[in-house]
């Protein structure tokens, strides 16, 4: 049921303070309700729940000082570590905090260090890196604690000796050497090999998108905290890492090459949320489970509610799965859904323009761009422009005769707008292209342009018609070089793939190999652009934007095949369109003979000798594609006395879903594409080339996702077999706890027993304090206050708070009380006296929930424990607002 907001439900600020000067990074509530935060530079600062609860109980009259009060309370944790300028914490940024409420611990997360705190006392237990190395000499005694209480406190700090002479460095230094004599004495020649090595290296680095340093892919990016008590991390390079609890790593796994974004873990399952838009699951072992697309972008959230787990992308998208999924009830939905499939597809047509120009480094006038383009976009809803030759660009390196040195700027290479690697939007001549094309489109009126994308002398960019623009999405970009070394150059590929009616659609502008004996290298050109042109979205847009639900998507399982795994992005599109100056010649034919052939429009003898035709049949070269019946003459030089024989150089191709050629548009075959237009423009004169078009007619199945929602909410609620599977994750297995009433002198000790009934079932408990009450000498109870988060009260250690219990078994958890008195202090010049304890009694009531593995309920054991402070254990019931009857107090017994 929809909530309905009012003043009195509504959202309403209750606090608001200055927490960092720079941006809050992370933030988590401990196991006992102070707020921690993580900010820039490693900078951990905490806000006691006592000051929070302090500053919100003031009256309307005192509420100007609740701020103050709360920004005056700040323990920085960063300054506290720091001795004599060395801090023992990582200085990177605070990425991820996380609460171990098992073992009342933080986990601060930076890029490639850790750092484990002590939730309640706020003391520093461990510094340790990626690889599960200690960086200083921590003295954690956490785990003893029941077997050594009156071991000194100290013996729980850091250890800073070590650390004082040498800071921890978690970062790449470069540092500079002044040259030695022997560097000086090198040669111009090596030095410039050097220069050279580096350069091209630095190329190879870009070119394979991972980053040019490996410990880039170990840099950390999730955290989560399993229903067992184990701590998994998610780096950037798709590496899972298992943790204990006292930060030892204990084993790693790699279920797919792209980075980890976020976490969730409930019952026995964890899942994890991936940069391509994938999730996995798995169970508390590591092992994968299955794994699906769920969305086109990365996802960046994971949670778990009401009986579902929601993924939240980049893009805004969410997306829910059914908790136990995979599950035979997956099969049934599966098999449901596919029998309504008629009523939730649609079918849509449109029509796209593609045009193709070698422009010679020219200029084209209005009339020439209305001729090839502006005369054909009536009844079109995308227009496709690719250019060649647009302009010449080199890549040079300065030779200072005067110094004799070789000067090769890596910053200059890199940033060059004409370069692969960055000026997507091209350069000032690409602009002037796409300013004069947009008016030939009539562009602000008519048409949008989306996107461009220039590498050296090709171009490519793309206009889509304002009434379609809704439905056209996720464009990216993309390029391939291949020249020099297939780094850089005038020859390659620029690519943009879109999102068109949630299919994905490619373009592809080329300019591959010259001149009439270079068909091999033609076709190699093609190859490698057709294999390596990598878009920067994820690979899996294709199945993520079909909209594939929950209840439809096919589930992998850990042995399965991904039948797309390690194909080319462009082979996952549902439609491809290839287009450019192929440089494909015409071969074993005079000049006179193809002139008589053209002067005659005997097209269909020319073809025979045509280069590209004949690779095509042969299977070398565009693989798969077609290409419309070339009704016009070559559009390259053909004149005499001109360098060369004409040819048809400039050419369109494409494929789609088709497997063969009868096949109709369905959800099956989504796109389904024929050619209504394919021709030159004879009359443009501005280039050596003649600009090509061609007007594709396309049909597109696509699902209506409000249609098929309401018919999967309709077979949730028909469907018995469904209806009975959800019944079933509703069961908790039966638990018991020993006593629901502990009684606490000070450093007293009792161990709860939780014992799991179920001879097959596992169950999983987290404990809560769901608020804490004080007693005078009247045994008066005043009302139960939670603290933030449901934490502990700082007297009060529970241990462990939160695991899993296997079928007929018991675990032990530690009840203690802990001194935690405070004396009078003062931050910032402010008495902190209302931190302090009082002498009263206190009682708490501590919730132990219990779930099973994919429950989608929980039960509760409510166990009161009360601290006597006056040390009388023979209390009669509390009165009050808090008292509880018909149950004794059960005594502890000392440790």
């Amino acid at each position: 049921m929809d909530l309905q907001f009012t003043d009195d439900n509504s959202f309403k600020e209750g606090l608001y303070w200055q927490a960092h000067r720079g941006p809050v990074l992370s933030m988590e509530i401990s196991s006992y309700g102070d707020i921690w935060s993580g900010s820039e530079n490693g900078v951990i600062r905490v806000w006691p729940w006592e000051a929070v609860e302090k500053s919100l109980s003031l009256s309307p009259e005192e509420k100007h000082m609740a701020s103050l009060l709360v920004e005056r309370s700040v323990i920085d944790l960063k300054s506290q570590v720091t001795v004599n300028g060395v801090c023992n914490i990582s200085s990177s940024d605070v990425k991820c905090l996380l609460s171990d409420n098992a073992r009342a611990k933080v986990w601060a997360v930076g890029s490639l260090a850790f750092s484990l705190w002590d939730a309640r006392t706020r003391e520093l237990l461990k510094v340790f890196n990626v690889d599960g190395q200690t960086e200083n000499r921590s003295e954690n005694r956490s785990e003893n604690r029941n077997e050594n209480r009156n071991e000194n406190r100290t013996e729980n700090r850091v250890d800073t000796s070590s650390t004082q002479d040498q800071a921890v460095e978690d970062e790449i230094n470069v540092k500079f050497v002044p040259k030695t004599k022997k560097d000086k004495s090198q040669g111009f020649l090596q030095r410039s090999r050097n220069a050279l090595m580096g350069a091209a290296d630095a190329v190879r680095r870009v070119a394979k998108g991972a980053g040019g340093f490996s410990e880039d892919g170990k840099r950390t990016e999730a955290i989560v905290l399993a229903a067992d008590g184990m701590i998994w991390t998610g780096s950037s390079n798709g590496l899972l890492i298992q943790w204990d609890g006292n930060g030892n790593r204990l084993q790693e796994f790699n279920h797919h090459p792209c980075g980890i974004l976020c976490f969730c873990s409930y019952g026995s399952r964890i899942w994890v949320g991936y940069v391509s838009g994938m999730v996995q699951l798995l169970d508390l072992e590591g092992n994968l489970i299955a794994s699906w697309v769920a969305h086109n972008g990365p996802v960046i959230k994971l949670v778990v509610g009401n009986g579902c787990v929601l993924s939240l992308a980049t893009h805004g998208g969410i997306r829910a799965w059914n908790i136990s999924s995979p599950a035979p009830m997956d099969c049934i939905l599966r098999s449901e859904v596919a029998e309504r499939e008629i009523m939730y597809t649609r079918l849509e047509n449109i029509k796209i323009l593609v045009g193709s120009w070698n422009v010679g480094q020219g200029r084209a006038s209005h009339d020439a761009l209305m001729s090839w383009l502006g005369s054909a976009v009536s009844d079109v809803g995308i227009v496709v422009v690719g250019l060649q030759e647009v302009e010449m660009v080199l890549v040079s390196c300065n030779v200072s005769c005067e110094r004799n040195e070789f000067c090769c700027s890596l910053n200059s290479f890199f940033d060059n707008k004409y370069l692969l690697m960055v000026g997507l939007e091209g350069s000032a001549i690409g602009q002037w292209w796409q300013d004069h094309i947009g008016k030939a489109l009539d562009e602000g009126s008519t048409f949008e342009r989306v996107g461009s994308r220039q590498l050296a002398g090709l171009m490519i960019a793309i206009w889509v018609r304002k009434t379609l623009r809704t439905h056209v999405g996720d464009l990216d970009v993309a390029a391939v070089a291949c020249v020099l070394g297939r780094a850089i150059g005038n020859k390659g590929g620029v690519g943009l793939r879109l999102r068109v009616f949630d299919r994905i659609m490619c373009f592809v502008n080329c300019h591959l190999a010259a001149h009439l004996e270079a068909v091999n290298r033609r076709n190699a050109d093609f190859d490698h652009i057709y294999r390596t042109m990598t878009f920067t979205r994820s690979s899996n847009l294709n199945n993520a934007a079909a909209g594939v639900s929950s209840a439809a998507q096919m589930l992998r399982g850990p042995n399965a095949t991904n039948p797309d795994e390690g194909k080319p992005d462009l082979a996952e599109a549902d439609m491809v369109i290839f287009f450019g100056d192929f440089n494909y010649r015409l071969f074993g034919i005079s000049y006179d003979e193809a002139r008589d052939f053209v002067s005659q429009r005997s097209f269909d003898w020319l073809r025979e000798k045509d280069q590209l035709r004949a690779e095509m049949k042969a299977g070398r070269v565009f693989q798969g594609m077609r290409e419309a019946l070339i009704r016009f003459p070559p559009t390259y030089k053909f004149e005499r006395g001109k360098a060369g024989l004409g040819a048809w150089c400039d050419r369109i191709l494409y494929r789609d879903n088709r497997a063969t050629p009868t096949e109709e548009c369905s959800l099956e075959c989504p796109v389904v594409a024929c050619i209504l237009q394919y021709e030159a423009r004879m009359d443009v004169i501005e280039s050596d080339h003649k600009p090509v078009r061609c007007k594709f007619d396309v049909d597109i199945a696509h699902v209506d996702r409000s249609v098929r929602r309401q018919e999967f909410g309709k077979i949730l609620q028909s469907n018995d077999a469904i209806r009975s599977n959800l019944e079933a994750l509703r069961f908790v297995p039966e638990t018991t706890v020993n006593t629901n009433r502990i009684q606490l002198q000070n450093q007293d000790t009792f161990n709860l027993k939780i014992t799991n009934r179920s001879g097959e079932d596992m169950v999983f408990f987290h404990i809560i304090c769901e608020g804490q009450s004080s007693i005078n000498k009247d045994e008066v109870a005043s009302e139960y206050r939670p603290r933030g988060s449901l934490g502990f009260p700082r007297w009060l250690e529970v241990s462990s708070a939160a695991g899993m219990i296997n079928p007929d078994q018991v675990v032990e958890i530690s009840i203690h009380h802990e001194d935690f008195h405070t004396t009078e202090e003062f931050v910032d010049g402010v008495p902190q006296s209302w931190l302090s304890e009082d002498n009263r009694d206190k009682e708490v009531i501590l919730l132990v929930n219990i779930r099973g593995s994919c429950s989608t309920e929980m039960k509760s054991h409510r166990v009161h424990v009360r601290h006597c402070y006056s040390g009388n254990l023979v209390n009669p019931e509390p009165k009050g607002n808090g008292s509880r009857r018909g149950t004794s107090y059960q005594k502890s017994t000392m440790i």
